[in-house]
């Protein structure tokens, strides 16, 4: 089996890679990583737009594979949050004939990155620079936003995994859906 995964950053990579160990279905499976297009904006700002991200970077990277995987991270507009926006991972594995989506668990960031973002179209990790919250260059490759939120409690690719193991129930459960 093969397993293709639409993108290059080393933390989405390891959160697909480690968690499939859990999965029998998936079991010695070879994974290979490419370059994906998302086909969406840099920071993508509403659901439908992180779900088409995280579906273009599965299905464009498809060709050869058993399934292919796409991890897309993205703000939303929520009514009654602090900034009036939440943060989120959508996957989407795509089998050939169709998508399995799942998302991780929502949760804002600091009302000056989420500016920088909505305001000035920066992605998170430069917000997350601009801020003077970090020097890192790609937050998401090292804890990521959430691991600094939570205070390294959550760090990123165990937040990844939840929205991979979000996907993962449809294809344990076919005959469910």
């Amino acid at each position: 089996m093969k397993i293709h995964i639409g993108t290059m950053s080393p933390t989405k990579i390891k959160a697909i890679i480690d968690l499939s160990a859990e999965y029998p279905m998936l079991k010695g499976a070879e994974f290979e990583s490419f370059k994906a297009d998302s086909g969406v904006s840099d920071q993508p700002m509403t659901p439908e737009e992180t779900i088409k991200g995280a579906k273009n970077r599965a299905k464009n990277v498809f060709k050869g594979s058993t399934y292919s995987f796409g991890i897309e991270s993205g703000l939303m507009p929520i009514l009654g949050s602090k900034t009036g926006y939440m943060n989120t991972s959508v996957c989407a594995i795509y089998d050939g004939g169709g998508y399995h989506l799942g998302f991780a668990s929502l949760f804002e960031f600091p009302k000056e990155v989420v500016r920088f973002a909505v305001e000035e179209g920066m992605d998170l990790s430069d917000g997350f620079k601009a801020a003077g919250l970090t020097t890192s260059g790609k937050i998401g490759y090292a804890e990521g936003g959430i691991g600094y939120l939570t205070k390294g409690r959550l760090h990123i690719i165990e937040y990844y995994k939840q929205a991979v193991m979000m996907a993962m129930i449809h294809l344990e459960n076919k005959e469910l859906f």
